[in-house]
């Protein structure tokens, strides 16, 4: 599993992590019952704290995305479809609603940035 960390990005590292394992498992890439690598591992593979990847697992396996086996690791777990598609509908709105505060700020109106949005759409 290659993961990579963005040191320029906005977004926190365990943030980053996040979102890379979950793209990882709506992609395929990763599936149920795979194993994670352990914590010490991916920290010292990323150069990042123990306690960084710890989190990240923490709030994965939060959201359901992942579970710990006591002794054994942390694993993909299996998803309700309907649960997945609500956790990304979710995720989607807080974005879209960074994005059209964003939009606000700069005056953007709303016939504007509908228009932008069907723009982005076609293309």
């Amino acid at each position: 599993m290659i993961i990579k960390l963005d040191e320029k990005s906005n977004l926190a590292n365990y943030l980053q992590l996040m979102n890379q394992i979950k793209e990882k498992i709506f992609t395929g890439e990763l599936n149920v019952n795979d194993q994670l690598p352990s914590i010490r591992v991916l920290a010292k593979d990323l150069n990042i704290a123990i306690i960084t990847v710890k989190r990240a697992y923490d709030e994965l396996e939060r959201e359901g995305y992942i579970e710990s086996r006591q002794g054994k690791g942390n694993f993909v777990k299996k998803l309700q479809l309907e649960k997945l598609k609500e956790m990304k509908l979710k995720e989607t709105k807080l974005e879209l609603k960074s994005i059209i505060d964003n939009a606000m700020q700069i005056g953007l109106t709303n016939q504007e940035l509908l228009e932008l949005i069907h723009e982005l759409l076609e293309d």
